[in-house]
């Protein structure tokens, strides 16, 4: 790869403007650059996770992946036009997914985040992922964004969803269930 980043600042974006990876200057606040910032900011959060004590070896195994799948994501976003998530990559999520939740109990109740430290931040991964792909869904109406960016983003926040049921339950905590008739009964 060699010397890619030898000077981090550039002044270049000193007015308010930031380069896309195909050379072209948008605001900083661009619908695209929002977009690939949330899907960093997504990947930064599922770093957290990994950070946690105890994360089972599959769940690492998993998030690791789709780290570097968003950071393809990111690219994708990056450069008008690139295509670098793929079918095969929502498709494998839907497996993951699938075999995650086989061994979970149906659920009866909503789940509040929490149940450990893990499981929380997982649960703050979701709730980010579901924001990138609000951001995308904003950006697909103005510019052309491939569908299977959007298919991966609603396929990994629902993973995210079994990933903080099966980290609330490896931790010993538990899930935090939501319980309705309790806000009656005050």
């Amino acid at each position: 790869m060699g010397n890619r980043l030898s000077k981090i600042y550039t002044r270049t974006g000193d007015d308010g403007s930031t380069g896309l990876g195909d050379g072209s200057r948008v605001p900083k606040d661009a619908r695209r650059v929002s977009a690939y910032g949330t899907v960093d900011e997504l990947n930064s959060v599922i770093g957290m996770v990994l950070a946690c004590a105890a994360v089972p070896d599959p769940v690492i195994e998993v998030l690791t992946r789709v780290q570097h799948e968003l950071f393809d994501l990111g690219g994708e976003l990056c450069v008008p036009g690139m295509a670098l998530i793929e079918e095969a990559d929502v498709e494998r999520l839907e497996r993951t997914l699938d075999g995650f939740n086989a061994a979970l109990p149906p659920l009866k109740d909503f789940i509040l985040p929490g149940g450990g430290m893990a499981a929380a931040c997982c649960h703050l991964a979701r709730t980010v992922c579901r924001r990138a792909e609000r951001e995308l869904v904003t950006l697909a109406r103005a510019e052309n964004v491939r569908p299977q960016a959007l298919r991966y983003l609603n396929r990994l926040s629902d993973l995210l969803f079994v990933l903080c049921r099966v980290l609330a339950r490896a931790s010993g905590h538990g899930e935090v269930l939501w319980h309705a008739e309790r806000r009656r009964r005050d």
